[in-house]
């Protein structure tokens, strides 16, 4: 029995001398790995289907551990991405995050859709740093780890938020910054954005700007918070910064 499905191809690796196996992101099968038979092959109509970041039609045939791809049109290619180095890293890396957080066959369309529209707006200029924040985020809650931001983790105080504790998972109040000595001290500002990250959906943020220095420290909050509770070893995330650096130089 054969299905159609949509998906967005987060991975692709090489199977024996002509094959790839690949691993998607589909909003009604949720994540799925498929072979595609021939898709080494310089010819092959499955070559430009299985490419990362490839959002696409497929017509696939399930099996017990892995699906089978019998033929697919792209959707979307997601040009501009694949001819920018900087777009390239952030999208590989949020790629390697909805991997590394998303059971097999986890069926969630919410974070399919919000994937689909934070690439979407990587390709479209939009400031890939802060919509990259923001699909943090949503991988954070979905993978049961999210930060609390919307009153203090301590006791629940919804003013006077002023520094973010690692070690104890969120916000902390002006009455409560002496239970974290290493308490990461925060802007009112980056604290009221950490709040809308946390419920905004992605298309819906319009321009967001947010300045170089609350940046610096949300990226900070992110990248340590994610070391404490993220439990995987991201391989882009180590290029993403490699690349943050040679950005900042120019």
């Amino acid at each position: 029995m054969f299905e159609k499905v949509e998906g967005f191809i987060l991975r692709s690796q090489d199977y024996g001398e002509t094959h790839k196996i690949v691993t998607m992101l589909t909003p009604t099968m949720g994540k799925i790995g498929a072979i595609a038979r021939g898709a080494k092959k310089t010819k092959s109509r499955m070559a430009a289907i299985t490419q990362p970041f490839i959002h696409g039609s497929f017509l696939i045939q399930p099996g017990n551990s892995l699906a089978t791809i019998q033929q697919g049109e792209v959707l979307t290619s997601f040009r501009k991405i694949r001819e920018d180095i900087f777009k390239t890293a952030y999208t590989s890396y949020i790629a390697e995050l909805t991997d590394k957080l998303i059971d097999q066959k986890k069926y969630n369309p919410f974070i399919y859709q919000q994937l689909i529209h934070t690439v979407e707006l990587i390709n479209e200029d939009r400031d890939a740093e802060i919509l990259t924040l923001i699909y943090e985020w949503k991988m954070y809650k979905e993978a049961g780890f999210a930060p609390v931001v919307t009153h203090c983790v301590s006791c629940g105080n919804r003013q006077d938020l002023k520094a973010f504790s690692i070690a104890n998972g969120g916000m902390l109040c002006r009455n409560c910054l002496h239970i974290d000595e290493n308490k990461i001290a925060i802007p009112e500002k980056v604290a009221k954005l950490m709040a809308l990250f946390a419920w905004v959906e992605v298309d819906r943020i319009g321009n967001i700007s947010v300045k170089p220095e609350n940046k610096l420290i949300l990226q900070r909050i992110m990248d340590q918070y994610y070391e404490e509770y993220g439990g995987y070893y991201l391989k882009s995330k180590r290029f993403l910064k490699q690349m943050d650096l040679l950005n900042d130089k120019f």
